[in-house]
């Protein structure tokens, strides 16, 4: 069992709960029970697992699978997962995995017909919530356009329960590269703004094929973006609220779009 959080070993783990060392490694963190349980189904991705021996009881079966796999379980003590998870109240278990996010080209071969475009949105937690409705939705792609959150931010991968291992994403696309390769692929281009046509005009349109461009979370989203949209949404306010969260706004506008699409099936 590791018991030293100061080894060299442990200190180079915990170092990719930093941006510029998961850019140099090609690796992040995921933890917890939920990644965990979606890792067992794709072992090809994680490199190595940390367990406390209560946690390691605890998913016996998931680690088990995971070891018989060939990817290493190590045990370590409660002090040296609380550095490798940097969470309050850690909860037992953190993997090392291979980042998978794709080229733009990549993503475009797949033939999408829902996505999220994420322009500046710089909360991990609401990034993460997005990237988790858009699975529930069944998106075909996240977007994480230059200047958004690192997708691999400890915070937001946590937020995705899981969800980053099924939702394929790019991230620090331009914003016209990434708009241009949308409708060059048959995709109407959508941007939401307090200030646009109600989604409830556009029932039928939305069983097109759909990207949905979110914003920042104080600001919406930029000029740029928004000239390169083929039209302005908004969410109606029934009540007193001033507006919504953008993470429950992304959700709304994602399945308001799934309904349609798959309205058929």
């Amino acid at each position: 069992m590791l018991d030293n959080p100061g080894s060299d070993r442990i200190k180079g783990v915990s170092r990719l709960n930093q941006k510029d060392a998961r850019t140099e490694s090609g690796l992040f963190l995921l933890d917890g029970p939920q990644g965990l349980k979606e890792l067992s189904r794709r072992p090809e991705l994680a490199r190595e697992i940390f367990a406390t021996e209560v946690a390691a009881d605890r998913y016996f079966e998931e680690l088990d699978a995971l070891e018989r796999a060939g990817v290493e379980i190590t045990l370590v003590s409660e002090r040296v997962m609380a550095k490798l998870s940097q969470t309050t109240t850690p909860q037992g278990v953190v993997a090392v995995v291979n980042q998978l996010d794709l080229s733009i080209g990549e993503a475009m071969a797949g033939n999408p017909r829902l996505v999220v475009v994420l322009d500046q949105a710089r909360d991990p937690g609401n990034a993460g919530t997005i990237l988790r409705a858009a699975d529930a939705a069944g998106a075909d792609l996240v977007i994480f356009l230059q200047d958004s959150v690192d997708p691999y931010n400890p915070k937001l991968v946590r937020s995705t329960a899981g969800s980053i291992l099924h939702v394929p994403f790019v991230k620090d696309v331009a914003p016209g590269e990434a708009i241009s390769a949308l409708k060059l692929a048959g995709l109407q281009v959508f941007a939401t703004t307090a200030a646009g046509e109600s989604i409830t005009t556009l029932r039928a349109a939305l069983a097109a094929p759909t990207a949905w461009i979110f914003g920042n979370e104080a600001h919406g989203i930029s000029a740029e973006v928004q000239e390169l949209s083929d039209r302005s949404v908004a969410l109606p306010i029934y009540g007193q609220a001033e507006s919504l969260n953008l993470a429950t706004a992304a959700s709304v506008c994602l399945y308001a779009s799934a309904f349609e699409q798959h309205s058929q099936d």
